[in-house]
């Protein structure tokens, strides 16, 4: 009798509730104004000998170096940063070795290490979720072989410093450093820059993933980027599919990428809008955690689930967060465009008292003090 390998047999899958989502879409950090026109007006340009053929990823891959400043050979096309993820779990774990992830955050790091028979250990974060960089380097091991680190962090939107990134890289030359990159724009602060000595270039096991399902709004197409040093990209390359990225999330890429007064436009609302989600969120006695992405995490508390309902009975779909460590009650609310948020914080101005969920609580920042 055919049966998967053990280490699958065991593995928890990562079931997101993406059945039945008719509303405003403020559940899964996508983009709520969609994609620039430029993306639009090339995708209906496609033709059927496109189609018809296998995609050609690297004259696209030069672009998107050109874009981050750095060689082709440093830079590899994936099929959104869950691809980026799963290429760098195959090419550097082996059953019984260890990946370090700070929980709690992005649930496919754990998935893809533990495919590959590796243990995950999870570092718990500080107070108000503050990124336990102590506590992670404490637990580096000679079998530790990847660590992972969303920056901003999902779903809690907090920021790591890229000199403490860059420390962690150090210490652990043996293992792959991921800095997952995923909300890069709503943060504008990345490993990827001259004044961290052009770490991407020098640094041989630090990784970094980018994506184009955030502020590009192309989460329908799965394309992101992984880039690290030529040497270990050529590895990553080994397993890597040839043909893993779509025709039509090829042809559209440099599009996306040339209209930045777009991307621009869109971040600058979602900067402006955290701002005023946050300071509403305040003023309805809501605790939250200052966020540095596309996102606020709001602790509603026993509620959480009947607080969601109420929003989607309105047409807003958020997503509880509950069950990830150290979450207990909690909601992330997805910032969006200008009209869209005002329709959300209607929404909370009726729906909070309507379940009594005033606490006179404030946001608390990472050190402790309240706002």
């Amino acid at each position: 009798m055919l049966e998967a390998r053990s280490a699958i047999r065991i593995l928890h899958a990562y079931k997101p509730p993406l059945a039945d989502r008719i509303g405003l879409r403020l559940d899964f950090n996508e983009s709520t104004a969609g994609c620039s026109p430029r993306v639009l007006a090339r995708l209906r340009s496609l033709d059927a000998e496109l189609l018809a053929r296998y995609p050609e990823r690297e004259p696209v891959e030069k672009e998107a170096a050109s874009f981050l400043g750095l060689d082709p050979s440093q830079v590899l096309l994936t099929n959104g940063v869950d691809e980026a993820i799963h290429l760098l779990c195959s090419t550097y774990l082996d059953p019984g070795d260890e990946a370090l992830i700070a929980v709690p955050t992005f649930a496919m790091y754990s998935i893809f290490a533990q495919a590959e028979g590796a243990s995950v250990v999870e570092v718990a974060a500080g107070d108000n979720f503050a990124f336990p960089a102590s506590d992670l380097l404490a637990r580096v091991s000679s079998r530790t072989r990847l660590i992972a680190v969303a920056n901003p962090n999902n779903p809690t939107g907090a920021a790591v410093a890229g000199d403490v990134l860059l420390r962690i890289a150090q210490a652990a030359p043996q293992a792959a450093v991921l800095v997952d990159e995923a909300y890069f724009e709503f943060h504008g602060e990345t490993v990827i820059d001259p004044a961290f000595g052009d770490c991407a270039t020098q640094i041989e096991n630090l990784f970094v993933a980018r994506t184009f399902s955030k502020a590009y709004g192309l989460a329908g197409l799965r394309i992101g980027i992984l880039a690290g040093v030529a040497r270990q990209m050529a590895n990553v390359r080994r397993v890597a599919s040839p043909y893993n990225v779509n025709a039509a999330a090829l042809a559209v890429l440099p599009e996306a990428l040339a209209d930045q007064e777009y991307v621009r436009g869109y971040v600058a609302q979602v900067r402006n809008n955290r701002e005023n989600l946050q300071r509403e969120l305040g003023c309805l006695g809501l605790h939250y955690w200052p966020s540095h992405a596309n996102f606020v995490l709001v602790r509603i508390g026993p509620a959480h689930a009947e607080f969601v309902r109420a929003l989607r009975d309105r047409g807003i779909l958020v997503r509880d967060r509950h069950t990830d460590p150290g979450c207990e009650g909690c909601v992330r609310l997805t910032v969006g465009s200008d009209a869209h948020m005002q329709i959300l914080i209607d929404a909370l101005r009726e729906v909070v008292p309507l379940l009594g969920l005033q606490t006179g609580w404030r946001s608390e920042l990472p050190n402790g003090v309240r706002s």
